[in-house]
């Protein structure tokens, strides 16, 4: 196998089929991973509520502080993967998500918010490069002819994770308490780490350990947003469709509840329902990209979501289940489905600086996250309905694909 630069693009022919697919399953894990940070103490949040007397609503932001962290430490991932190398900086990512969600168990009824909150930041901080170090790595050695799709397989493993943190930590919760489902996270979580060393010594070869990660470094990664047409174009595409992924996931449970009076659990199987749409939904986008034009995919991605963001906020009681569950298909497998393409457009479009144009985007992505949700609720609050709030999740997804119809595409 050959030794291929850890900021530059080679079309790495003689990685044999095995390692290829143990990357790509490495870098999937390390999304479920990622998504431990963000929802193992909101889930839990019903159990730590009780216990701790904190307000089961704060759980919505203490997602939006995972997501400040986030911000903070995304624009120095070109940095830390030129200095690192994409398994390393992947490594040191989970090693922080593991340290975030450990310090949730010391949390007590006089230090809660504090404790928790502190927990999301640090968490938010471990998980900031972890998108970009991995696309990095899998920008070098995806074969052209299939990088959309393996893009999106990696990217099944944020809808995969929310899948199996929803359905595993309320359960373990019951036999080991709180304390040691974060625990137990937090040792899963590291265990994915130790599993993508065997990587180290081939795709980290060519790292620079004297490369400084510097604010300035940082700056220059937030720049290309300003500098790059492509990647403003891709970049606020992602934001806009994240609004309807992230607004989608954590609001929906609760919009069937209290507007469509469906049962809590059904409730909850539709949105895993969703979730596993979304994660078809990648590979299915991901197959189509790669046959046909990656570009006209996402603006047919975005149109998709605005049309079935439409359609959930038409929803009402009167709607038999298996249209509300149809409805939640449609906008799963458009609005949480496009991450992928996205991600492999962004690094084709810098194929010198991929890292850094990914880390770009997700610092953008993650401040939209968090404002995102805290529009929908004043939203909410407003007009008395959860339509106008995925209405206005309709209204972006459509801007988002305006914003790429006129855009200059990446070279093929």
């Amino acid at each position: 196998m050959p030794t291929v630069p850890a900021s530059g693009r080679t079309a790495a022919p003689g990685l044999a089929v095995p390692d290829l697919v143990f990357v790509v399953t490495a870098l999937m894990l390390t999304h479920v991973a990622g998504m431990a940070a963000f929802l193992t103490v909101p889930v839990l949040a019903p159990v730590i509520g009780t216990e701790l007397g904190v307000p089961l609503k704060l759980a919505g932001v203490y997602t939006a502080v995972c997501y400040l962290g986030y911000s903070f430490t995304s624009p120095f991932a070109g940095g830390l993967v030129q200095r690192l190398g994409g398994v390393r900086t992947c490594q040191l990512c989970l090693v922080g998500i593991a340290a975030g969600l450990s310090a949730a168990v010391l949390a007590t009824p006089g230090s809660a918010l504090l404790v928790l909150f502190g927990s999301a930041f640090v968490a938010g901080l471990g998980h900031g490069p972890l998108t970009a170090a991995g696309s990095q790595l899998l920008h070098v050695v995806a074969p052209e002819r299939r990088r959309a799709l393996l893009f999106s397989v990696k990217q099944t493993g944020t809808p995969l994770g929310v899948v199996l943190i929803g359905a595993i930590c309320p359960s373990l919760a019951q036999e080991i308490g709180w304390h040691g489902t974060l625990i137990a996270s937090s040792a899963i979580v590291l265990g994915i780490a130790a599993l993508m060393q065997p990587l180290r010594r081939l795709h980290d070869a060519a790292r620079d350990p004297l490369h400084q990660v510097t604010l300035t470094g940082a700056r220059d990664q937030l720049k290309l947003f300003r500098e790059d047409q492509t990647l403003r174009a891709l970049t606020l595409a992602a934001m806009a469709y994240g609004c309807s992924q992230f607004c989608f996931s954590a609001f929906f449970v609760v919009y069937q509840v209290e507007a469509l009076g469906v049962s809590h659990i059904d409730a909850g199987i539709n949105l895993s329902i969703a979730q596993f749409a979304g994660a078809a939904g990648r590979v299915l986008w991901g197959v189509v990209a790669d046959q046909w034009r990656p570009w006209r995919v996402l603006i047919a991605i975005g149109i998709a979501t605005g049309l079935a963001g439409i359609a959930m906020a038409l929803a009402n009681p009167a709607w038999p289940g298996p249209l509300i569950t149809a409805a939640a298909i449609a906008l799963g497998a458009t609005a949480i489905g496009w991450n992928g393409v996205v991600l492999s457009e962004a690094a084709r479009a810098a194929p010198q600086r991929a890292a850094a144009a990914t880390g770009m985007l997700a610092t953008m992505f993650a401040m939209a996250m968090v404002v995102a949700p805290t529009v929908f609720s004043a939203l909410v609050s407003l007009t008395g309905s959860y339509g106008t709030g995925f209405l206005a999740c309709a209204a972006l997804a459509f801007a988002g694909a305006a914003a790429l119809a006129g855009a200059r595409r990446p070279p093929p």
